[in-house]
Order: C-alpha cells, then sequence, then structure tokens
C-alpha cells in the first residue's frame, strides 16, 4: 500500500463511529493481546467453527462487498423493514460500519490454526483483516468477539469487538455491535435525516448527468429520447435507441439515493421548433430523504427550493 493509502486507511480505522460511537471507545487490545488470547487455549482440540460464527462470517463478508441483498438476510426480521426504507447510502454507510472501509471491497475468508474463522476485506485503498473468536453461546443469544485491524500492517493493533447474535427459527441475525444494540427503527429516522445534505448534493449531480445523457443522446440518435428508460444500460450488447448506455440503470428507473427523478419533453410544434425538455427531482420521502426539490428547465439551469416534496419549477432560485 502507498504511503498516502495507508495514511487514508488509518483515518478511517481511528475514526469511523457504530452508531455515533466511536469504535475506539468500545473494548479496544492491541493484536499482540488479542492473539495471546487465542494462543491460550494450549493444547485444546481445534474448535469447529458454529452456526453463530459462520452467520457472523458471511455477513461480514456482505459487509465488505457492500452487498445490500445478502446482508440483509442477517438482520433481525424488524432491522430488515427498516433496512429496505433506508437509502442507498445510509444502508452501505451501516455496513462500511462493520468493516472500517469506505469502498466496496473483495472479501476472502479462511480458518485460522485455532479453528476461527477469519474475513479480509480488500480495497483499493487498502485491506481489513478480521478475526473471529470464539462463541460465548446461551440458548439464543451468542456473542463473538473479533478482531479488526489494517491487514497491511501485521505489527499493528487491532480493535477488538463484541458482536451479539440473536436465533431467529433456526437462522443468527446480528443483535449488537459493541455496547450498542442494533435497533434499526428507533436508527433510521436519524440516518436517513443525516444523509439529507449528501443526497441533495446528488441530486443536483444526477440532474446534471441526466441532461448531458440526454444532449448525448440527441447528438447520437438526432431525437430526444422518449423516457429515462432508453438512457439506461443494454442487458442484451451493445447501445441501442431503446437502450443507449449513457447512464446507470438505478437513475435509469428513475429513483436514486433517495430521490425520484422526472424527464418531460416540452416545445415541440409543426414548426419545426427543436423540442426541449425538463427534469425534476424530488424527495421520495420528504423529510427523511432529501427536503428541496429541484428543477432543471428550458433555461439550462438548475432551480431549488422546498416543495413539501411536490415537484419545483423554474421560477424557483437557480442555483450555481
Amino acid at each position: 500500500m502507498r504511503s498516502g493509502e495507508t495514511a487514508r486507511f488509518g483515518r478511517s480505522f481511528g475514526r469511523v463511529l457504530i452508531f455515533g460511537i466511536p469504535l475506539m471507545a468500545l473494548n479496544f487490545v492491541s493484536t499482540g493481546s488479542a492473539r495471546a488470547q487465542e494462543s491460550s487455549s494450549g493444547g485444546a482440540a481445534v474448535p469447529s467453527p458454529s452456526g453463530p460464527s459462520i452467520a457472523l462470517r458471511d455477513a461480514l463478508t456482505a459487509a465488505c462487498a457492500h452487498n445490500q441483498k445478502d446482508f440483509a438476510r442477517f438482520l433481525t426480521v424488524t432491522n430488515q423493514t427498516s433496512f429496505a426504507r433506508m437509502t442507498d447510502a445510509a444502508r452501505i454507510g451501516l455496513m462500511k460500519r462493520l468493516v472500517l472501509l469506505d469502498d466496496a471491497g473483495k472479501p476472502k475468508t479462511a480458518v485460522n490454526p485455532g479453528g476461527r474463522p477469519t474475513v479480509t476485506c480488500e480495497t483499493p485503498i487498502g485491506a481489513a483483516e478480521i478475526q473471529l473468536g470464539g462463541a460465548d453461546q446461551e440458548d439464543n443469544l451468542a456473542f463473538i468477539p473479533i478482531d479488526l485491524r489494517d491487514a497491511t500492517d501485521s505489527a499493528g493493533t487491532a480493535m477488538h469487538i463484541k458482536v451479539g447474535l440473536i436465533r431467529e427459527g433456526r437462522d443468527w441475525k446480528l443483535l449488537s455491535i459493541g455496547l450498542v444494540l442494533l435497533d434499526l427503527p428507533a436508527l433510521e429516522v436519524e440516518w436517513d435525516t443525516a444523509e439529507i445534505s449528501e443526497n441533495e448534493r446528488a441530486a443536483i449531480a444526477e440532474l446534471k448527468s441526466l441532461a448531458d445523457a440526454v444532449e448525448t443522446y440527441r447528438r447520437t440518435y438526432t431525437r430526444l429520447p422518449e423516457s429515462l428508460v432508453q438512457l439506461g444500460p443494454s442487458t442484451t450488447g451493445g447501445p441501442t435507441p431503446a437502450s443507449s448506455g449513457l447512464v446507470d440503470a438505478g437513475l435509469a428507473s428513475g429513483k436514486k439515493n433517495g430521490y425520484s427523478f422526472r424527464y418531460v419533453i416540452v416545445g415541440a410544434s409543426d414548426l419545426g421548433a427543436p423540442a426541449r425538455y425538463e427534469l425534476a427531482a424530488t424527495p421520495v420521502t420528504y423529510g427523511r430523504t432529501g427536503k428541496r426539490s429541484f428543477f432543471r428547465g428550458t433555461d439550462g439551469k438548475i432551480h431549488a427550493a422546498d416543495h413539501q416534496g411536490s415537484v419545483g419549477s423554474q421560477l424557483d432560485p437557480a442555483i450555481d
């Protein structure tokens, strides 16, 4: 890892919060201490990973890859419902908190000499190694210590965190991380509110991307697209008028990062006047995924105002 990348990983490793509580405030030990604890079993038989350990291993693997569908499998039914309502950014933010890395990574799993599962998450900016300890299990509850460290720094310190799991039916689900109960219904509004500014910035950027895509489509096919779908990626091969590949699938569907996007053709006439278009972005859930409505009018400018979730207009103040 280059020095700049090491510094960036170090900042993430030391500052990431889990549910608003600094991870450094949780039970923290050095890598050396953690290894001594692991090796203290002496000549005891090598344990086999149990049900909760396998569930936690697979949850961490999904979190590393930012795989929302797989990660949701390890949430309780109540938390799954809240997770589904959260924005993409908030869901990914939750998974980031488990591996302390910003980018989606490539997970690798292994078993250490003591028989404990290990997950390594490799990303362009660095890698994290997560070593699972033995499960402390009683009936439908299990608590598993994990040691999380920078995989590129074998002599560095590790964070020691205890993760709780609960059994629902036959499956083990995440219950707590460190000292904090994983209660997404209580946290989702707070998290979504914290994401509003980021969602609004993203909505402005997406409107600009859509405008660029529409103009590229016009130049390529000598007409405007009939819908956002025609700007999306092709599933059968190269670009076509029906699937031009100018924006990603999420934006082509009309919903992304907590905002809904609308595209309307206006101004065409029988006298040959060129067709024009308008673009709009409105919060999917007003007050949680966003507050301002954004509108790109025929003047080519983006306008913004709080319309309580309704569509804006060209009369709203223009923004840079």
